[in-house]
């Protein structure tokens, strides 16, 4: 009788084999399905160049991840969008994240660009009659509230015994404080790069301060918190990309500002000049970044900028 079963156990056997082969392509379909990284970015620095050097898309797509490209108008929108998870990865100077993490955010910092404290500055009208930061007292300062501008502004003004309440503070975003400027409705402006290398050549603007010796103004690389636990490995080549990068950003300057000039609407001067002051290399965060960061936090609580003390340290990617 034994024969008579032969039959169905090849049958069962060969099931058994179909579905076996069936699971392991389900199993390797998965391993290869595409994975997608949003990528937020503005119209200047480092990610901007890289979008157009196409460089990045091509060393991911080898790993079998997509990458798509979001712009925003400014770091804080940048990482509203990274909170409701619209982008996975993005870059902001120093004062977006804090506040973002003021509110709770799901953001972590994964690398930096070095200091670049040339990159901003207070600077009065060509003819103004303002000769040092001691002559504002009493004078109209516009600046973007709450950025990092306003760190340099309070650290300026620290270094020259003076206090916020010694002069008028006005707060405008970067298009309508260069309005301001440009009309004389105010007397020195805090900027950073690019506007700060526009108003040097396009107004003949003049520099009381820069950042030098008093801040870092670093720019910083975050991800959501669930991509970057999910997918070590992307941001880690999305990093050595960037480094990559800024390397040739530091040895072809002229042909980065080529890149940057369409998207900005700035001509090749202005954003020779700011590319110069920028940190060239990215790295994952040091503890003395950390520590660096952790100051403008503290600066923008005292100042009552954000509702509450936050520890930098606990929005730092942990690395293996």
């Amino acid at each position: 009788m034994a024969h008579l079963f032969q039959p169905s156990w090849k049958k069962i056997t060969l099931l058994s084999a179909s579905l076996a082969a069936i699971m392991m392509l389900s199993a390797c379909s998965k391993q290869t399905e595409t994975t997608t990284l949003n990528i937020g970015y503005q119209k200047y620095g480092l990610l901007p160049i890289i979008k157009a050097r196409g460089d990045l898309d091509k060393a991911l797509k080898e790993k079998g991840v997509n990458v798509k490209w979001v712009e925003f108008p400014a770091g804080p929108q940048l990482l509203e969008g990274l909170n409701v998870g619209s982008v996975s990865f993005g870059e902001a100077g120093e004062a977006p994240p804090i506040f973002a993490q003021a509110a709770n955010s799901n953001l972590v910092y994964v690398a930096n660009q070095p200091a670049a404290p040339k990159a901003e500055a207070l600077i009065v009208p060509k003819d103004s009659d303002i000769k040092t930061v001691q002559d504002l007292k009493g004078k109209r300062v516009v600046l973007n509230k709450g950025s990092n501008v306003h760190y340099l502004l309070l650290k300026v003004l620290e270094a020259n015994q003076l206090k916020l309440e010694d002069i008028d503070v006005v707060y405008l975003p970067p298009a309508d404080a260069r309005a301001a400027f440009e009309k004389g409705a105010v007397d020195a402006w805090v900027i950073w790069d690019p506007f700060f290398a526009s108003a040097e050549q396009q107004l003949g603007a003049k520099v009381l301060a820069t950042g030098e010796n008093l801040v870092s103004n670093h720019q910083f690389y975050l991800a959501d918190r669930k991509f970057a636990e999910e997918h070590p490995e992307i941001l880690k080549a999305v990093v050595n990309e960037l480094n990559t990068t800024t390397q040739w950003v530091a040895q072809h300057q002229n042909d980065a500002a080529k890149l940057l000039e369409k998207p900005t609407g700035l001509p090749l001067d202005v954003l020779n000049t700011s590319i110069s002051r920028m940190g060239f290399g990215v790295k994952p965060i040091s503890n003395e970044v950390a520590k660096e960061q952790q100051y403008v936090a503290d600066a923008f609580y005292q100042q009552k900028l954000i509702p509450n003390k936050i520890n930098i340290q606990a929005a730092i990617l942990a690395t293996p």
